[in-house]
């Protein structure tokens, strides 16, 4: 795990590499990196690549990166692990790849493919990556984000030259880069709390999709392609018996949890007491030598809000003999910690558990482990959220043989009464508009509620634009192309899988945990778990009503059945309690000072929210307030 860097000036292009500048925003990256650092100019002085370390897979100087192939074609700087690197060495050593330069890195492995298969060496590879690799007879380069988007790869294209970087930060550190907010990009993390690929909240700086590589030509020509999506992958299992699925299910999540315990470095699992974390340990413990080392967060205090899951995560820890550590947090800590969130996020992602996540990798690394295994991902392909049941039984209503011309009075006596900020309205509302209603796992303000937040400057500006046409229409009409299932939840799925798990669920965790140095892995978005999970029938998964349906049958026995039947809480902070707290307070004054300094809300409609009470929605407003005057009045420096 690492952070990567790299520059290509175009044909006719007067950049020249400046060795010192490039070393400074490679280490803007240090603590995705902190063993060791890489940089490579090439002889014409048109290409750079940088590289931060963190050593996990192999940890000799034989692996260091940037890495070159031994005939000086091909120079890679890779950020990720392969777990299948170890089959494919073999392979290719069976291709007659007999000379390797290191002892076991995954990342010559990334060089021998691409010189074996060409771009089709991606399909080969299981795991997590974001890569670049130049070749220098072709001209080109190549940059690559894996299937599900675990990890980041941002670019940016000025001046005759193409920057990319698995931090924006290291990208703003170029003197040529524009700093200036994309305000679509803004209306968008509005409902999202994230910026939908391939946007940021900076104009000019972008972000690889999931699944999505792209080519770059020296000439200055870069194209953008799709080389997974989980619908050209799935086998509809209509056929099979409910105990063969969770056979399926149980063998497959076994073999992702396997992968993922292959390192040089210690391991351990964040346990929170759920089915998802408590699988994850239950399955890792298998064939270990010696007690797991598992980690847990909670709060100091009880909160209606949140309550602690520290007594269901003691329960497991015990029932796995691990090594448990523990830590509960306070208002305090969040707040001492909220400067060093928003430097870390690069662009808001406003979810307060991002939060805590910084803290239990912070209890990890403090306690000997430099990789943790976490349960992201089965909640979004198993149906776990208890809102996610009550919108595909709205979605269903909605298909009711009702005239669209009545939704549509339904909706303006709605309008006309005020009636507009609950979700009855928003299911007649994106009936009527012939949208489905779901639009993803998070979703912070509804588009009118999002238009009475602008500042009148910003509505003018932005008048006609929806997050349904830029964002989701794209995504839905392929998913109503290529699905086998069109089911609602599988809508739903497919959303989240391209939205909000590689834009704010995994991002959180890429930018906390290694805030800290420390590299996460997700064995349920295995991206051959993830097709599986979407090759089973929507109703399956949710049948007699239960959430998780088939995962529960499938881990029953191997984990105790009081938590797998106990009520679902997701990893969740206590703001709404301390909003009416010092949290509070802090929130009302940063967003006054930014209504009154910039025209990006109307400041009246925000402090309606935060007079209501609204704590999440603030906390949305408020990360957009720390992160623009951090990073676009302050100019955050490169390192903090």
């Amino acid at each position: 795990m690492c952070g990567i860097l790299g520059i290509l000036a175009f044909s006719g292009s007067r950049w020249e590499p400046d060795a010192a500048l490039l070393t400074s925003m490679r280490d803007t990256m240090i603590h995705r990196g902190p063993d060791g650092g890489g940089l490579w100019i090439s002889t014409d002085k048109r290409v750079a690549l940088g590289h931060r370390r963190l050593s996990i897979i192999d940890l000799s100087e034989a692996a260091t990166q940037p890495m070159h192939s031994k005939c000086g074609r091909y120079h890679l700087t890779f950020n990720g692990e392969i777990y299948n690197h170890a089959e494919l060495r073999k392979e290719l050593q069976g291709l007659g790849h007999r000379e390797w330069q290191t002892s076991h890195s995954d990342t010559e492995v990334i060089l021998k493919a691409y010189m074996q298969w060409g771009k089709d060496c991606v399909q080969r590879f299981r795991g997590m990556f974001a890569f670049g690799i130049w070749d220098s007879q072709e001209r080109e380069l190549w940059l690559v984000r894996d299937r599900i988007g675990i990890k980041p790869l941002y670019y940016s294209v000025h001046h005759g030259r193409i920057c990319f970087a698995s931090e924006i930060k290291a990208l703003l550190l170029d003197p040529d880069q524009v700093r200036e907010v994309d305000r679509e990009a803004f209306y968008h993390y509005l409902s999202f709390l994230t910026t939908p690929a391939p946007q940021t909240l900076f104009a000019g700086i972008k972000k690889i999709p999931c699944g999505c590589w792209l080519t770059v030509k020296e000439d200055g020509t870069v194209a953008e392609y799709r080389y997974w999506d989980v619908w050209d992958h799935t086998q509809p299992l209509v056929n099979e018996s409910e105990e063969a699925i969770a056979e399926r299910i149980l063998a497959e999540l076994e073999t992702a949890v396997r992968y993922r315990k292959v390192s040089d470095v210690p391991v351990g699992v964040f346990l929170s007491g759920g089915i998802d974390s408590s699988t994850n340990a239950a399955l890792f413990s298998r064939g270990e030598g010696g007690p797991v080392k598992t980690f847990s967060i909670g709060y100091k205090g009880e909160y209606d809000s949140y309550k602690n899951e520290l007594h269901f995560a003691r329960r497991m820890a015990q029932e796995i003999n691990s090594e448990h550590h523990e830590l509960q947090l306070s208002q305090q800590d969040l707040l001492d910690f909220v400067p060093r969130m928003v430097w870390l996020q690069d662009e808001p992602i406003a979810d307060p558990v991002c939060v805590p996540v910084y803290y239990v990798s912070k209890l990890a690394r403090d306690n000997g482990v430099i990789v943790c295994q976490l349960g992201e991902g089965a909640d979004e392909l198993f149906c776990g959220y208890p809102f996610w049941g009550s919108a595909i039984r709205k979605a269903a209503l909605n298909r009711l043989p009702v005239p669209r011309l009545l939704k549509s009075i339904g909706c303006r006596v709605a309008e006309a009464l005020g009636k507009t900020d609950g979700y009855k309205y928003i299911q007649l509302r994106r009936a009527v508009d012939g949208q489905p209603i779901f639009w993803s796992g998070a979703e912070a303000f509804f588009e009118h509620q999002k238009k009475r937040l602008l500042s009148p400057t910003l509505r003018r500006e932005l008048d006609g634009l929806s997050s349904w046409d830029m964002a989701l229409k794209p995504l839905y009409d392929r998913f109503r192309q290529k699905a086998w299932d069109t089911s609602d939840l599988h809508w739903m799925t497919y959303t989240d899988l391209n939205l909000r798990l590689p834009e704010l669920l995994l991002m959180r965790v890429d930018k906390m945990s290694m805030g800290v140095s420390l590299e996460g892995r997700v064995p349920f978005l295995d991206h051959k778990f993830v097709e599986l999970a979407l090759s089973i029938p929507a109703a399956l998964k949710t049948k007699n009503n239960t959430l998780k349906y088939m995962l529960k049958k499938a881990v029953r026995g191997v984990i105790p059945d009081e938590l797998i039947d106990r009520k679902k809480q997701g990893f969740g902070v206590p703001v709404y309690e301390w909003f009416f707290d010092r949290l509070g307070d802090e929130v009302r004054s940063e967003m006054k000072d930014f209504c009154a300094k910039t025209d990006f809300l109307d400041g009246e409609e925000v402090f309606r929210y935060l007079n209501s009470g609204a704590g999440p929605q603030a906390w949305y407003l408020y990360n957009f307030a720390l992160w623009y005057n951090r990073f676009i009045v302050q100019k955050a420096p490169g390192t903090m």
